[in-house]
């Protein structure tokens, strides 16, 4: 297992060539100390785990591995329906100015016919998705103040995993000398 910055892990997740729409994700408090556990997943590009906080406002630090190559049916009973409530998207920027009228085009397109017709909030949510050619986003079971059940099975599935990026993150809490993070 490779422990990595976390915006490696996530670079990695916006690099595959997978359909983006697949990705669902579990989050929430760290079971032990300051910050958030994050598992990503998809069918094809396997299973993601992040484990992140916030050194302050605006700088968030962290870890992360891949623990599975591929989404089974044990693992993927973890993660959110497609159809749940909570969403995540990881965004890239647009690569020059070009990119970036032609996605802010295709995006008012998709705001302008959701504005004329009835549709979901899950619908607008992976309308604007494609529009802005998001690499990944999805469903997202989420507890901003406790651990969803879910990551709490996630957690010891990948006990190995949990234990080492706990060690990692506690050093870089450690060396950058935060008690708690910003809330």
């Amino acid at each position: 297992m490779r422990i990595r910055e976390w915006q490696d892990i996530l670079e990695d997740v916006t690099e595959r060539d997978v359909d983006p729409e697949d990705w669902r994700a579990v989050a929430g408090d760290r079971a032990g100390g300051v910050g958030e556990d994050m598992y990503l997943a998809h069918p094809r590009a396997g299973v993601f785990f992040l484990k992140t906080y916030a050194k302050n406002p605006f700088e968030v630090r962290g870890v992360g591995t891949r623990v599975a190559r591929n989404l089974d049916d044990e693992i993927g009973s973890f993660m959110p329906e497609r159809d749940a409530g909570g969403r995540f998207a990881v965004q890239s920027p647009p690569e020059d100015e070009s990119q970036a009228e032609t996605v802010g085009k295709r995006l008012e397109t998709v705001l302008e016919t959701h504005a004329d017709a009835p549709t979901r909030p899950q619908d607008l949510f992976d309308d604007v998705m494609e529009a802005i050619e998001s690499p990944a986003f999805g469903p997202m079971a989420y507890d901003q103040y406790d651990r969803p059940d879910e990551l709490e099975g996630l957690a010891e599935r990948f006990e190995e995993a949990d234990e080492l990026l706990n060690s990692e993150l506690d050093e870089l809490i450690e060396t950058d000398e935060v008690d708690r993070g910003f809330m």
